[in-house]
């Protein structure tokens, strides 16, 4: 499974890995037509300046055997003074198409990425989950992230959700 840091013209196929993945792991979490209405060509544009981008993101991606973009993660310095920006990640984002879900696509996306965490620095790591989604829950809870007890609600797509953080020591 091919993974590599994500370049400029990898935005169309990280887009489309974000929305297809959101429609189908999110459908019980998030109205339909808010789903429905998450475009592709928008996200495209989105990704294409953030991986341009000076104070870019690290962004990794999995390819396929075809070289198409099958699952992609993306880090960065935690955000805000509650942690130590130079010791701890945030983990932002880490999605697969549906149909890879199963197949080890994101466990090997999830190991590369924690060993670019570490590479880059960072001791700790901590990302935030909707509590409802189960299965992204589980996933994590297996590679040994665990809830730190700090919980949000936010809204999204009208709904107002819980999002737990998860936190992982990179050095276990």
């Amino acid at each position: 499974m091919p993974i590599r840091e994500a370049l400029p013209e990898d935005a169309a196929g990280i887009a489309a890995v974000h929305v297809l993945s959101w429609r189908a792991a999110y459908r019980d979490l998030l109205p339909g037509p808010y789903l429905d209405a998450l475009d592709i060509e928008e996200r495209t544009a989105t990704w294409r300046a953030r991986l341009a981008a000076p104070d870019r993101p690290t962004v990794l991606v999995e390819t396929g055997p075809d070289g198409q973009v099958r699952a992609f993660s993306c880090f960065r310095a935690w955000s805000d003074e509650e942690f130590d920006r130079s010791t701890t990640a945030e983990l932002a984002a880490l999605y697969a198409l549906p149909e890879v879900w199963g197949t080890g696509v994101g466990r090997s996306l999830l190991t590369a990425s924690t060993e670019a965490l570490v590479a880059t620095g960072f001791r700790t790591a901590a990302l935030w989950v909707f509590a409802g989604n189960t299965r992204g829950r589980r996933f994590y809870e297996a590679a040994g992230w665990r809830p730190d007890g700090k919980a949000v609600r936010e809204e999204t797509g009208g709904r107002v959700l819980d999002e737990l953080r998860y936190r992982h020591d990179l050095f276990d």
